[in-house]
């Protein structure tokens, strides 16, 4: 076994840039235990992919510390260390490595690595969320509001540990209650709702997912430095916008919410910024990848609210990336039928 080198990759010192306003505000809003978690992921990913480089005689790559960056910010803010790293060491060895390594995966190894350990402790993973910081200096002084001395009254009440914690996108389709797009848009999202009675927890979201500001001032970088394809960003966007038009607008279901509820909740805007825009697992040419942007957005508005799990975003795209393959060779069909006559 060699020690593998490290391989500089200027897109992806281009995307590290990119996720640094969403890591901010992941520790602004739920304070420095994102900082662990991060530290948790890069360490495990490296190690996974030093290992299996040194076998191969290859280097370890910056993409590495991306797909452990973006993996992170997808995770609740209180899941365990180990959970953390185990979903990691399973992203980039499985989800990369057993195919060669960068360049050759077929699916994105940070969506692999959160399908996972969603699937396999759907208790940490779904059901302990947490409301976000307010105020200076928010979670920039705190650990994390589970463990935090100057939680918000509501979270002092006795019997805390009894209720029941929901995602702004939980709430609206399961209880009917609509988190105000405001706080969708900045992140600050905490309080109680009631539910026939019971106090329910209005939990923010995975880490770096709930400010769509942080996500959206990342997106402008990747489009200024070019480091990501517009229309893989855009694409996926109207793809969740049209379907969830059609949805509740045509076929009169009401358990779609607006339109932009749709964008601003969940993970979808996280997704079409830092993973749909993957050039590895995406396909190559204009028509397909608009295709494949737009096959993903509607099947995470479908899966949302047609599905188990309300999230979806990662399930979504490990459908997408299936299909991705298979979009280039039709088109490269089409182009060679249309040659012929």
């Amino acid at each position: 076994m060699i020690k593998p080198g490290f391989q500089k990759q200027k897109p992806m010192q281009k995307v590290l840039v990119a996720l640094i306003p969403p890591t901010i505000c992941a520790v602004y809003f739920f304070g420095l235990r994102v900082l662990a978690l991060v530290l948790i992921c890069i360490i495990f990913a490296l190690i996974t992919e030093w290992i299996t480089a040194s076998r191969r005689k290859a280097k370890v790559t910056q993409a590495c510390l991306v797909t452990a960056l973006i993996y992170c910010l997808i995770l609740p803010p209180t899941v365990p260390f180990w959970i953390a790293a185990v979903g990691i060491v399973v992203g980039i060895l499985f989800g990369k490595e057993v195919f060669g390594g960068f360049g050759k995966n077929v699916f994105n190894p940070a969506i692999v690595g959160r399908a996972f350990v969603w699937i396999c402790f759907p208790v940490d993973m779904t059901s302990k969320f947490v409301p976000s910081f307010s105020g200076f200096p928010g979670g920039f002084a705190q650990w994390s509001m589970i463990s935090s001395q100057e939680q918000p009254g509501y979270l002092l009440r006795a019997g805390l540990d009894a209720l029941t914690s929901a995602t702004p996108m939980f709430a609206a389709k399961t209880y009917g209650q609509f988190t105000d797009l405001g706080a969708l848009f900045l992140g600050n999202i905490s309080g109680l709702i009631q539910v026939e009675g019971h106090p329910i927890v209005l939990g923010a979201g995975s880490m770096g997912e709930v400010s769509a500001l942080a996500i959206l001032l990342g997106g402008a970088w990747l489009l200024y430095t070019r480091a990501a394809q517009p229309r893989l960003m855009l694409s996926p966007i109207l793809g969740a916008l049209f379907t969830a038009l059609l949805l509740k607008h045509v076929a009169g279901v009401d358990t779609v919410p607006d339109p932009l509820f749709v964008i601003l909740s969940g993970g979808l805007l996280f997704a079409a910024v830092f993973m749909v825009t993957e050039p590895v697992t995406a396909p190559k040419s204009p028509r397909t990848q608009w295709i494949y942007g737009l096959f993903i957005g509607a099947m995470i508005v479908l899966l949302r609210y047609k599905g188990i799990f309300t999230g979806a975003v990662a399930f979504s795209i490990l459908l997408g990336n299936m299909l991705a393959p298979s979009l280039d060779m039709w088109m490269k069909r089409i182009r060679a039928n249309r040659e012929k006559v």
